[in-house]
C-alpha cells in the first residue's frame, strides 16, 4: 500500500476541487493519505513568484476556470465574498484539531473547512464566521498556541525541500504530483505503471535552460 501526503491551502481553488475529487480518483487502489496544512504563500515567496490572484487577468481566468471545472465534475462550489483572504485562522485551526506536533490534519477536519471557504459564498475570513466554525470543530488544542504555528511552518518548509512549489501537491515516495489535473497521472503511479520506471521521469529535470531572465 502506497502513502500519499497531500499539501495543502484553503485558499486554493485547485486544491479544494482536488480534496474532493480524491476518493474519486483512486477508486479501487489501497492507499494512505496524510493531510498536511501549508502556507501557499510562504511557497510563492520561496520561489519569488506571485499567486494567481495576484495578476488580474490570471484572477479572473481562475475564477472562470474553477467554477467551470467545479459544474463539470459536478462539485458544489461558489465563490467566497472575497478571493484572497488570509487563511492562517483556517490553516492552523486545521492542525489544532489533530495532535499539533504532527502538522496533520484530518480529513473531516479538511472538509469541513473547504466547505467553509468554497460553498455559501460567504467570507471565508470573517471572523465570526471562523470563531463558529472553531466551535464545531472543537480542536483540542490553542488555535494561536507556538506549536501549532511551527507545525504549519515545518509543513511548508517540508513541502518546499521536497520540490512543492504550490498547492495541492501530493507526494508519494519521491515524486511530486502538482495540481487537480495530476489526479490521473497520479492514479497511474499508484497501479504501477511501467512509464515510471523509464528515464523519461528523470529526463524532465535534466533539460538545460536556454535563456534566464533577470
Amino acid at each position: 500500500m502506497k502513502h500519499i501526503t497531500f499539501y495543502l491551502d484553503f485558499i486554493s481553488p485547485y486544491a479544494y476541487l482536488a480534496f474532493e475529487q480524491l476518493p474519486e480518483a483512486l477508486k479501487g487502489i489501497s492507499y494512505s493519505v496524510d493531510y498536511r496544512p501549508v502556507l501557499f504563500a510562504g511557497m510563492l515567496k520561496h520561489h519569488g513568484q506571485l499567486g494567481p490572484a495576484e495578476i488580474a487577468p490570471k484572477r479572473d481566468w481562475t475564477y472562470r476556470h474553477v467554477m467551470w471545472l467545479a459544474h463539470s465534475l459536478r462539485v458544489p462550489m461558489q465563490m467566497p465574498a472575497s478571493h484572497p483572504f488570509n487563511p492562517l485562522p483556517l490553516l492552523r485551526l486545521a492542525i489544532a484539531c489533530n495532535a499539533p506536533a504532527t502538522g496533520k490534519a484530518n480529513r473531516y477536519v479538511c472538509e469541513t473547512i473547504f466547505r467553509h471557504v468554497w460553498q455559501g459564498g460567504q467570507d471565508a475570513g470573517h471572523v465570526e464566521r471562523i470563531k463558529a466554525l472553531a466551535e464545531e470543530l472543537c480542536p483540542a488544542h490553542d488555535v494561536q498556541s507556538e506549536v501549532v504555528k511551527n507545525s504549519l511552518k515545518n509543513n511548508t518548509d517540508d513541502a518546499i525541500t521536497q520540490g512543492v512549489f504550490g498547492v495541492p501537491a501530493f507526494v508519494v515516495d519521491d515524486k511530486v504530483f502538482w495540481g487537480l489535473d495530476a489526479l490521473p497521472m497520479l492514479r497511474d503511479y499508484l497501479l504501477g505503471a511501467s512509464w515510471f520506471q523509464t528515464d523519461d521521469w528523470k529526463a524532465a529535470g535534466q533539460v538545460g535552460a536556454g535563456i534566464r531572465r533577470n
